[in-house]
């Protein structure tokens, strides 16, 4: 059977059409005007007035109202906030990022849409930071809670490195806390993650009372960590040391999807610093949890990310900070793995 002929002008489907649609400047304003402003009409990000009027020249828009910043563009209020790099670069970033499903390294955006490495790489982070997902929503039914540790092998370290190391399989990596809620009639299953400071009762039963709805069926493997979850769950246990499943008692789901995730660190990225892998985690998280969306639907759900969020590079690498150190809200991580580093830079 033939294929049926797109209509001239109709939304991209695949990376192709993206490619030539998003390349007329109008279409690329049009869309990010449709996601920046979705009721249709452009406020003033400084002053909130809707007296505003559109410089074609300039593709900008300037406010009516006396005050700085009078002029702004389609990028304002968002992380494409001071970039230079043209709006059709960007989406066709967007587009990659977001259907790739083992990621994309920034050697390989750099190449693909003709920015430098250095700014392919502060792009991605952007991009990231789009895809957060900032809900509250608690989990519900049947959930699975299991943690893993992502951090270089101490064999291919550096012997200077290696010897800093001592201790079990586990030193010198980050520990990631995992709860997937496993699908039903109306909907897939879906994940959360977060980096924790360690994998004690304390942190990981926190994770789940703060994410899960209680009377939920919580299950978990044999880590003495999760014992008291049924005071306030359903708490089923599988013991790894004998099975990997009884009937539904199992954390297959979880581990399945830390299989993607360590594919898409290690195959494309090769390593991830410690205080940027939160970053990394928000993106295979967007991918998955959008997994049953068209390559067009998770495109159009990153960028609606964009909205109210910035990414400063000085931020991101965090060099007025001390002496170079990341500026973040997880600084507890700076200090722990710079003294046991993974011997890997992205």
């Amino acid at each position: 059977m033939k294929a049926k002929k797109k209509e001239a002008g109709a939304f991209p489907e695949t990376l192709h059409d993206a490619i030539k649609y998003f390349a007329d400047e109008d279409r690329a304003l049009d869309f990010m005007k449709s996601i920046r402003w979705p009721r249709g009409i452009v406020k003033c990000p400084t002053c909130g007035s809707k007296d505003v009027s559109f410089l074609a020249t300039r593709r900008m828009w300037k406010c009516k109202t006396a005050h700085a910043k009078q002029q702004f563009s389609v990028k304002v209020g968002t992380v494409l906030e001071d970039s230079p790099i043209k709006l059709e670069k960007w989406l066709c970033a967007f587009w990659l990022i977001a259907n790739a499903k083992n990621g994309i390294s920034s050697y390989e955006l750099h190449r693909s849409i003709g920015v430098t490495q250095k700014t392919a790489w502060f792009m991605l982070h952007r991009i990231r930071l789009a895809m957060q997902n900032d809900s509250t929503e608690k989990f519900s039914g049947s959930v699975e809670a299991d943690e893993t540790f992502i951090g270089g092998k101490a064999r291919n370290m550096h012997a200077d490195k290696r010897a800093h190391i001592k201790g079990g399989g586990t030193v010198g990596k980050v520990a990631v806390m995992g709860l997937l809620e496993r699908n039903s009639p109306d909907k897939h299953s879906r994940v959360k993650l977060r980096v924790v400071r360690n994998v004690r009762r304390s942190q990981l039963q926190k994770e789940i009372k703060e994410k899960v709805v209680e009377g939920s069926e919580v299950f978990t493997d044999a880590l003495k960590s999760y014992s008291g979850l049924e005071k306030q769950y359903v708490h089923q246990v599988i013991d790894h040391a004998e099975c990997y499943a009884k009937g539904r008692v199992h954390t297959n789901g979880l581990e399945n999807f830390w299989s993607l995730l360590k594919r898409g660190l290690k195959g494309t990225y090769v390593s991830v610093e410690p205080f940027h892998l939160f970053r990394y985690l928000d993106e295979q998280t967007f991918r998955f949890n959008e997994r049953k969306d068209n390559d067009a639907g998770r495109f159009i759900k990153a960028t609606r990310g964009i909205i109210g969020k910035g990414l400063r590079y000085v931020k991101l690498t965090g060099k007025t900070v001390g002496q170079g150190l990341p500026q973040t809200s997880k600084s507890w991580l700076t200090e722990t793995w710079l003294l046991n580093h993974l011997g890997f830079t992205d």
